[in-house]
């Protein structure tokens, strides 16, 4: 199996979106590390968009259970397009992404945000079968909302994340469908927000969730796709 870096970073130069008429997004992803301190980190990174430019966004929960949503570009063409309605506050920022090695690498969202995070992945066993899984599955069935509510009860608990929805409706009211195709689990993750570690990675006493979409209660990284129906 290829390291996340060496599948990742083609993508920066050609990412194929997703026939259809929805609104798509391809890319790759971490769904959300949950810390001690209560804060959870999220990001999207999709260079490719049917709806604007290519953008990365990084998501901050915060311990009273607050969302921020930091994009490289306007709101209205990036995540808050979707979760708008549920989150605290969204802005405009410079955010980057850093390789370190084939399986770690670093984030970053500069002045006003401050935040730096690290994080290593690792495959497994099980990350194995849930790519190869993923892979077998003809097109067809991942526009199934049957199908993809199945494979979210399934996927959630061999992954040992909890709840994992790959279909709902996002707060703004739009039908979600993701596709995921190949996935690591975040093996370590440390970060600083304004100079204050986040502490250890820890899954929260009650799982968050932002309308349909869950939140996992372990870091995952997906390579993949999504579609927003109106």
């Amino acid at each position: 199996m290829q390291s996340p870096r060496s599948l990742v970073e083609p993508m920066e130069q050609n990412c194929a979106l997703p026939p259809g008429p929805e609104e798509r997004f391809a890319g790759y992803a971490v769904m959300g590390v949950p810390f001690s301190s209560g804060y959870v980190l999220a990001f999207r990174h999709f260079p490719a968009s049917s709806v604007g430019p290519g953008y990365i966004s990084v998501w901050i929960r915060d311990p009273a259970g607050v969302w921020a949503i930091h994009s490289t570009t306007d709101p209205g063409t990036s995540c808050p397009r979707y979760f708008g309605s549920a989150i605290g506050s969204a802005s405009t920022s410079r955010v980057s992404i850093r390789w370190r090695d084939g399986y770690s690498f670093s984030v970053e969202v500069g002045a006003g945000v401050d935040l730096s995070w690290d994080l290593t992945l690792a495959a497994t066993p099980v990350t194995r079968l849930m790519s190869a899984v993923s892979g077998a599955v003809p097109e067809r069935l991942w526009r199934s909302r049957t199908f993809l509510r199945a494979m979210g009860a399934i996927a959630g608990p061999v992954l040992g994340a909890g709840h994992l929805g790959l279909t709902g409706a996002a707060p703004n009211g739009q039908t979600f469908l993701a596709r995921p195709r190949q996935m690591w689990f975040v093996r370590e993750s440390k970060a600083q927000l304004q100079g204050h570690s986040l502490g250890q990675t820890s899954a929260l006493p009650v799982q968050d969730r932002l309308g349909e979409f869950w939140v996992p209660q372990r870091g995952i990284f997906m390579t993949g796709s999504v579609l927003f129906e109106p």
